[in-house]
């Protein structure tokens, strides 16, 4: 089975999909009995939230992720019907849901990469059904959090530029002629480093942005579709010039100085078209917002928003039109600063239940703390226990004395569901969880610069994904570590296949 088909057509856990693999494989299988064989891919890109509009006389009502699954089955049914008749179809699904029965509790019972022991099932089957029934239910196991849709997109507006990086020994005094001891020019920009990463994930994110038609602005271009971000939707202006900074990376603090030139003329909302803003919408499962190009990003964001579409914003620090961009975020990954400077709050942990408080509409926020980790607020919709409200700046200390020293690699730690109190602010139902960094040697430690933006496109993907939060935290964190072991925010940003992620994506 292709793993790019199943990973293309479905959203959600393993779990998920195993529980409702009998329904899902019959459904498919008379679905194409019944049904036209040729239709499937109309009925990929037209179906809306699911419905029973097949003809197999079932008064099912499915959700729209199972949607997806059973016309993924589909696709499935009728590989198999073209690909294994000298086999013979029938006999294939007459036996679905013995195949993948048997194939789960074969892979469970091995090691995932193909060297199996016994199911103990007293059942008999030819080589070629166990290739199938294990082949199958492996690349389905693999692909939950290693592939993500390619007929959804993540939309993205706001920072793409040129970085000139020059790391020195040690950042120059006033008057100072020193040499630096290596340089570097690739693309920047918050927004252009978050979906480089996103991409090389495995997202396929379209950036809405704009430069000039100069050598920097066909560059930023260039290396964005590269990596597989999608440009079609980027302002290209005919004179003035294309954002760019200049980077001081200091090898002796291990920290980066920044110089930025912003781009000329500014972006206006009147150069997206309103037929363009829908296109570039459309398929659009999560859409990111950087805080910059606050015009174009609000229309955007209205827009995202009477479609239900999800958006996760960057808050950096306070920026012109961030307050009305944020009452529409689905999601927030502030810096360290950000919250107490906006509540007003005398703590992160009280700061972040005040943000949750005054944004109703938030599902979480996350704080990035350098070497120090992260800390997450999530809301739920479930009541909390009948227990006592917990004190938030409390419940942070009690889950940080968790924390093991010893472990190198990013780990999480999460408190039960619960009511999260803050002191004259008010109360909350949900969890918060703290994440750890990873504890990189310094002589591999180069340069910090896009460690908050690789951060935020690892959790593009792990929304994409589903993954949980204790999933989540501790993948992004590995994801940032990587991009700072190189000069530059995009040197080192890993990809999927990357071995150092393997741990953290099954």
């Amino acid at each position: 089975m292709d793993s790019h088909w199943f990973s293309a057509l479905f959203d959600g856990d393993y779990d998920s999909v195993m529980n409702n693999i009998v329904d899902y494989g019959n459904y498919g299988n008379s679905s194409v009995n019944n049904g036209d064989c040729r239709s499937f891919i109309v009925t990929i890109y037209l179906s809306n939230h699911s419905s029973d509009n097949d003809d197999d006389n079932n008064d099912d009502d499915h959700s729209y992720e199972e949607g997806w699954m059973q016309r993924y089955f589909r696709v499935f049914t009728l590989n198999l019907k073209t690909n294994m008749g000298y086999r013979g179809y029938d006999n294939v699904m007459n036996n679905v849901a013995d195949y993948v029965n048997y194939g789960n509790s074969f892979v469970n019972n091995g090691d995932c990469n193909g060297n199996h022991s016994s199911d103990n099932d007293d059942d008999d089957h030819s080589d070629e059904e166990v290739l199938i029934m294990t082949t199958t239910t492996i690349q389905m196991k693999k692909c939950i959090y290693l592939n993500v849709s390619d007929y959804f997109w993540q939309l993205g507006c706001g920072a793409a530029g040129v970085d000139f990086l020059a790391a020195v020994a040690s950042f120059p005094k006033p008057d100072d002629k020193i040499r630096s001891t290596s340089l570097k020019v690739q693309g920047g920009g918050n927004a252009g480093n978050a979906l480089t990463c996103a991409a090389r994930l495995g997202l396929n994110p379209r950036l809405i942005s704009k430069v000039a038609d100069d050598i920097q602005g066909k560059g930023v271009l260039e290396e964005l579709e590269s990596d597989g971000v999608d440009t079609s939707f980027f302002v290209v202006s005919k004179e003035g010039n294309s954002p760019s900074t200049y980077i001081i990376v200091d090898n002796e603090t291990k920290t980066r100085t920044c110089i930025h030139t912003p781009g000329y003329p500014p972006m206006i909302p009147d150069e997206l078209s309103r037929s363009s803003l829908l296109s570039a919408l459309d398929g659009a499962r999560l859409v990111y917002l950087d805080g910059r190009l606050h015009e174009t990003a609000l229309v955007i964001a209205e827009e995202t928003a009477r479609k239900n579409i999800p958006i996760l914003i960057d808050v950096e620090r306070k920026r012109e039109g961030l307050d009305d961009l944020l009452p529409l975020a689905s999601y927030a990954v502030c810096s360290s600063k950000f919250p107490l400077v906006w509540t007003e709050a005398p703590s992160i942990s009280s700061a972040l239940v005040s943000m949750l408080l005054r944004l109703p509409k938030i599902k979480f926020v996350i704080v990035t703390l350098g070497e120090d980790g992260c800390v997450m607020l999530e809301r739920s919709t479930e009541e909390a226990p009948a227990s006592e409200e917990k004190d938030v700046d409390s419940l942070l200390e009690s889950l940080k004395q968790r924390k093991d020293d010893n472990v190198a690699i990013p780990t999480c730690y999460a408190s039960p569901l619960t009511k999260i109190r803050a002191n004259g602010i008010g109360t909350v139902n949900g969890r918060l969880l703290v994440g750890t960094a990873e504890k990189i040697p310094p002589p591999e430690l180069v340069d910090t610069t896009g460690a908050g933006d690789a951060f935020i496109g690892a959790v593009l993907y792990a929304i994409c994904a589903n993954m949980p939060p204790e999933k989540m935290l501790p993948f992004a964190s590995q994801v940032a570590a990587a991009g700072c072991r190189a000069l530059g925010a995009r040197t080192g940003l890993p990809h999927r296949t990357d071995p150092r992620l393997a741990a953290f994506l099954h």
